[in-house]
């Protein structure tokens, strides 16, 4: 088992691993009527659930009201067995920078270990719980609960997964997707004679209907439907991890729904562009931003 556990993180594993472990630190103020405009808060390693990992951190812009704040929520890679929030921070500069009236949750969630603890659904209601939680603090955060969701690698195909699946209440409204696996039934993954049962691994059969195909089920780009939000891909054509083949196919799978979206193609690998890539990443993701999780 462990040879097989080891083959299939090589194929999808992302390299953003790290750990974070600091204790919360400021407390979030309260929008008290006829208060003065808010200040800029951070609230560390927030508790969404009774896991150690399930927790975020929440950087909150000044002058925020829960008419106009939206959130953008970043979710880490790791090949769902791995990874840490802190892997993905230099985002939060970036948006911090070019998009500064949003909200920004930055999320653990729980990690997958073979045999005793699955990826799926947990990571997928994981990010639910987020929302929920969020949406539940709207007055007390001064935040609007409408969401864009950013994900790196495994973290990308939990958050396609999420808003096809699971978002029925239309909150999020866009998907930034950086090299997530999008379709399980690819050759890629399909041809290795490992595979099945390494997803059956990952996968919790009880919370799904007997005899799912998991492959199916699990793969983002066969879930979209016209109730998918609008989507921006960023892939690598030499990526030995996700192939550009996931990304055409859920290019495709949009296209065919109509669903508004951008796909660019780097010459490179998993995420390991150069300067000049990255920066046109940062300038395509923030307009993104701006068009589809605007603040009125």
């Amino acid at each position: 088992m462990k040879t097989t556990f080891y083959l299939f993180s090589f194929l999808i594993l992302s390299s953003f691993i790290s750990c974070n472990d600091d204790e919360s630190i400021n407390e979030i103020p309260q929008m008290m009527e006829n208060s003065e405009p808010l200040e800029a808060s951070f609230q560390q390693n927030v508790s969404y659930g009774n896991d150690s990992q399930q927790v975020y951190d929440l950087y909150l812009p000044a002058n925020r009201t829960d008419e106009k704040t939206k959130v953008i929520i970043l979710v880490h890679g790791g090949g769902w067995i791995e990874g840490d929030k802190a892997d993905v921070t230099g985002y939060i500069s970036l948006i911090q920078q070019n998009n500064p009236n949003h909200a920004i949750v930055n999320m653990n969630y729980r990690l997958a270990v073979i045999p005793t603890i699955p990826a799926f659904p947990n990571q997928f209601l994981d990010l639910k719980a987020v929302i929920t939680k969020l949406t539940a603090e709207r007055e007390t955060l001064q935040i609007l609960p409408e969401f864009g969701l950013i994900g790196l690698s495994a973290g990308a195909h939990i958050s396609l997964q999420y808003d096809s699946v699971y978002d029925t209440n239309d909150q999020v409204k866009f998907v930034a997707d950086i090299v997530g696996p999008s379709d399980f039934t690819d050759p890629f993954y399909a041809d290795n004679p490992n595979f099945s049962t390494l997803l059956n691994f990952f996968t919790d059969e009880s919370q799904y209907p007997p005899n799912t195909n998991f492959a199916t089920a699990l793969s983002p780009a066969l879930q979209v439907s016209v109730r998918t939000s609008p989507t921006i891909m960023f892939y690598g054509n030499q990526d030995e991890l996700v192939p550009l083949t996931n990304g055409d196919r859920l290019n495709a799978a949009l296209e065919a729904n109509s669903i508004e979206h951008q796909y660019t193609v780097y010459d490179g690998g998993h995420g390991n562009w150069n300067t000049i890539q990255f920066a046109d990443v940062e300038a395509k993701l923030s307009a993104f931003i701006e068009a589809h999780l605007a603040i009125d």
